[in-house]
């Protein structure tokens, strides 16, 4: 469970720490104080999108976290999880699990198994037809997860298979076209014969090319300084410390020094000689290196940006140029491997089938169960599962499953985004929770909204369920709703307030008079002695 929420610079939220408890924590408040920022702020931590347009005006950053009591978790740290992610302006965000760098993905991962969500996306979830699959699945469980994982693998191969055979290259004259183009450029890149580090040597020798004239000029220079100054002026000095070396030991090794001296200079001499002597370049060498370049740069603006990048696209090109001329040899063998993977693809499509249509009749029965709990005794659900035409696949195999709905007895029953209304999707939405929950063990369910177009017997109901679940689940719940707030084993009060010319979210864990008060406000609008007694009897019935 969530024992404690952190949340930094969220919309109107400034600094707020939330100490939440087991079982049902019910957050109720003003309107427009920050409760759907809450849930926002939980969407974060476990992964979700976010906009930098929440991060608080005047702030550089948001921050989210969480403690969370999971022992049985394998990251859990004496029983607890320390969850956190941090999101700036420019769009950088840094998750962390126990102080551990993660990715998003990987913090997804994780809270998926600790924390379910509802809001108004999971209503619109159910109006898409396409999604139902998704919660068959889940309710199947492993078995079906490994098979799906089988068959990605097989589906992904598949459709690289029927794309290669799709590729088209035209008709006999449009294919030889092709080829033909190919070829050449093939054969320009094959004629230049590069070699990778080409064109630097050539650069460089272009370089002293240009400067061959200023080259020699110093190195001519430097050259008769040398010999006229350095090494004449070093010879005189050795023959003055010859006269004196006996004069002590000082001159001795003077003289050794300066004799090292006079040879250095003299290699050095032969040295720059020997350099002004290669730098004569004549017309035509220059205009051979100039030749060169400008053939790389026209095959560069071709067919890369680089010689290795030419040298890639030429193995490119001779693969392509086999592939048309063995194009109907190709096919062949793609189609041969085609043919084997569709049969193994269709034997797990045949296995999930068979599960689906096993496993949607138990959870149609659950839901229905769950429905009549919610008021809805007079509806039927039904999942359907049927088959996709003959050789068509998609990602979940080749099945098509659609919630169906009679929700008044005598009635034909319907695919459910034609017939249920808020209320309806509302209580189907909380049925299919309630029994996933209790298959996949999420420990704690937040709901936003769950109210939504509900109201007396059947926002009882819903009031009921949730504190049933709340048994063996965390809850937290932001509602509007008098009966789920009586229900509450935890009520808490989201308020907000100006702070240094700020508006500021509060909250307050309500005490049994301030939770009555509470209750009787939301009822009634005004907090009279007959809305306290209404709500001392909700409250009483909880």
């Amino acid at each position: 469970m969530i024992s404690t929420l952190h949340i930094k610079n969220i919309g109107i939220i400034d600094d707020l720490v939330i100490d939440l408890n087991e079982g049902f924590n019910v957050l109720t408040g003003e309107t427009g104080a920050g409760k759907t920022l809450i849930v926002g702020a939980l969407g974060i931590i476990a992964g979700g999108r976010f906009s930098k347009e929440m991060i608080r005006k005047g702030e550089t950053h948001s921050f989210v976290e969480a403690s969370i009591y999971c022992p049985q978790n394998k990251n859990a740290v004496d029983g607890n999880i320390i969850v956190s992610r941090e999101i700036f302006l420019n769009g950088r965000n840094t998750c962390k699990i126990n102080g551990r760098l993660v990715t998003v993905n990987e913090l997804k991962e994780m809270m998926s198994n600790l924390i379910d969500i509802h809001g108004q996306q999971d209503n619109q979830n159910l109006l898409d037809s396409s999604k139902h699959i998704k919660y068959l699945d889940s309710f199947i469980g492993t078995i079906m997860q490994e098979k799906l994982e089988s068959y990605v693998i097989l589906f992904e191969r598949y459709h690289h298979i029927r794309t290669q055979l799709n590729q088209n290259y035209g008709d006999d004259k449009e294919r030889q076209r092709k080829l033909d183009l190919l070829r050449y450029q093939l054969n320009e890149i094959q004629k230049a014969n590069l070699k990778v580090g080409e064109e630097e040597q050539l650069q460089e020798k272009h370089t002293l090319m240009k400067n061959s004239e200023k080259l020699q000029e110093n190195l001519q220079n430097i050259d008769e300084s040398l010999n006229m100054q350095a090494i004449e002026g070093v010879s005189n000095s050795i023959k003055c410390l010859e006269k004196i070396e006996n004069c002590g030991e000082i001159y001795s090794e003077k003289l050794a020094e300066l004799k090292n001296i006079y040879y250095e200079i003299q290699e050095l001499s032969r040295d720059i000689s020997g350099m002004k002597n290669e730098i004569y370049f004549d017309e035509y060498d220059r205009d051979k290196v100039e030749g060169r370049l400008d053939e790389i740069f026209s095959l560069k603006r071709k067919y890369g940006n680089s010689i290795q990048e030419i040298l890639k696209y030429e193995e490119e090109l001779k693969q392509e140029i086999e592939n048309i001329e063995n194009l109907e040899q190709i096919n062949d063998k793609l189609k041969q491997e085609q043919e084997k993977v569709e049969e193994q693809m269709l034997i797990l499509c045949n296995e999930m089938n068979e599960l689906r249509c096993e496993y949607a009749t138990e959870l149609s029965k659950r839901i229905n169960s769950e429905l009549k709990e919610l008021e809805m005794v007079h509806s039927m659900f039904r999942i359907h599962v049927s088959k996709l035409e003959s050789g068509t696949f998609n990602l979940y195999g080749a099945n098509k499953v659609e919630f169906m709905i009679c929700t008044n007895t005598g009635e034909e029953e319907k695919p459910l985004i034609k017939i249920a209304s808020g209320g309806e999707m509302s209580r189907v939405m909380l049925a299919i929770k309630t029994v996933l929950a209790n298959i996949d063990e999420v420990p704690t369910l937040i709901f936003d909204e769950i109210d939504t177009g509900i109201s007396g017997k059947a926002a009882k109901a819903v009031a009921e369920k949730m504190k049933i679940i709340a048994k063996n689940h965390q809850i937290i719940c932001i509602t509007h709703l008098p009966s789920i707030a009586a229900k509450g084993d935890y009520n808490y009060y989201i308020s907000k307030n100006i702070q240094n010319e700020k508006t500021v979210t509060n909250i307050k864990l309500l005490n049994e008079e301030e939770t009555i008060s509470e209750i009787a406000r939301i009822a009634n609008g005004d907090i009279t002695e007959v809305a306290i007694a209404n709500a001392k009897e909700l409250r009483k019935a909880s």
